[in-house]
């Protein structure tokens, strides 16, 4: 199908919230990578959304090249055809983009949508993400407050980060031992700043102890029952209805199923899955490298094995094995099954 609208994307999340889902949002960095989420997904009767980070977005230009502007313009323009291929729907964004590269990546891909929609045509991105994580919280939200119209504009949705996930993600890097866990006072202060939604529509990645990255179980103490007591906060602060906040789920790789259901159930809409696909691909490579060794190589004098060496040999491999990954994440997300209900 193709990508979705700005109102499509927007009823996909509320279709989330409202049914308590939520959606992959699955890093690419290749044409590769790309078909592996749309076969994944399609598999799993789930829509959802493909995502590119800054350096998935220089990796796609051409790694010699590093125009990330360009590579996330000639991603979206990839993943916009071949979506028409496959029976669900597709939204675009953008990653973790923090203040040093706002000029060179989200700032030139708002300008490129805005000249589409001057000319009749839809956003190329439904949502970009502001990474304030890394400056005081007033500068986050000042940067967020002069975004927020122009997306507002384009009718396209903000994703601010309002605390500091730990690890590290495309060079976007937080020490552990920083604040993990996001406070009520910190999202009243987001309120105050971009509104609940009159302003233009955001959803927030508060924290909770995430981590991008691996971490062996017990690494990192999540608490996923702090996204439903701010709810609660500012439901009670605001007058609002249930869950005012569409949230996302950053550094979910090691979470458990319990862990995730609660996130889901206090309003998490979108969660971010990188690591774990990236291995699941790589995993399947090294797999077939080193079970074909003499057959991927040239060994002795030997000739090979053409079949086996083919990128497209193993291409089709890791592409399935990754597939499985996002399969299993809309089955821990709910979205296994939703894509046209």
């Amino acid at each position: 199908m193709p990508v979705a609208t700005p109102d499509q994307y927007a009823e996909m999340l509320n279709k989330a919230k409202t049914n308590g889902f939520a959606y992959p949002a699955i890093n690419v960095s290749s044409s590769s990578t790309v078909n592996s989420v749309l076969q994944g997904l399609s598999e799993a009767g789930s829509d959802g959304i493909i995502q590119v980070t800054t350096g998935g977005a220089d990796y796609f230009a051409g790694h010699t090249v590093k125009n990330r502007a360009s590579g996330a313009l000639a991603a979206a323009a990839f993943v916009t055809e071949v979506a028409k291929n496959y029976p669900v729907t597709i939204a675009l964004h953008t990653d973790h983009c923090p203040k040093d590269a706002l000029d060179g990546f989200v700032l030139p891909l708002i300008a490129a949508s805005e000249a589409e929609v001057k000319a009749g045509r839809n956003p190329i991105f439904q949502s970009h993400m502001w990474d304030g994580s890394a400056v005081p919280l007033e500068e986050n939200l000042r940067i967020a407050k002069d975004l927020l119209p122009r997306m507002k504009a384009i009718s396209a949705i903000l994703e601010v980060e309002i605390g500091v996930v730990g690890g590290e993600e495309d060079g976007v890097s937080a020490d552990e031992n920083a604040n993990l866990y996001t406070t009520l006072e910190d999202v009243i202060d987001t309120v105050e700043a971009l509104g609940l939604g009159d302003q233009g529509r955001y959803i927030a990645a508060l924290t909770f102890g995430n981590v991008h990255g691996v971490y062996k179980p017990g690494g990192v103490k999540l608490r996923p029952e702090l996204l439903g007591e701010i709810q609660a906060g500012i439901q009670a602060k605001y007058g609002t209805g249930l869950l005012p906040l569409d949230l996302v789920f950053h550094g979910g790789s090691g979470s458990t199923a319990a862990e995730i259901a609660t996130a889901v159930a206090n309003g998490v809409v979108k969660m971010n899955i990188d690591t774990d696909t990236q291995y699941a691909y790589s995993r399947s490579l090294a797999d077939t490298v080193l079970r074909n060794y003499d057959g991927f190589l040239k060994v002795d004098g030997e000739v090979g094995n053409k079949k086996v060496y083919d990128p497209r040999s193993w291409g089709k491999i890791a592409e399935s094995a990754m597939a499985k990954r996002v399969i299993e994440a809309t089955q821990q997300l709910g979205s296994a099954g939703w894509s046209g209900k």
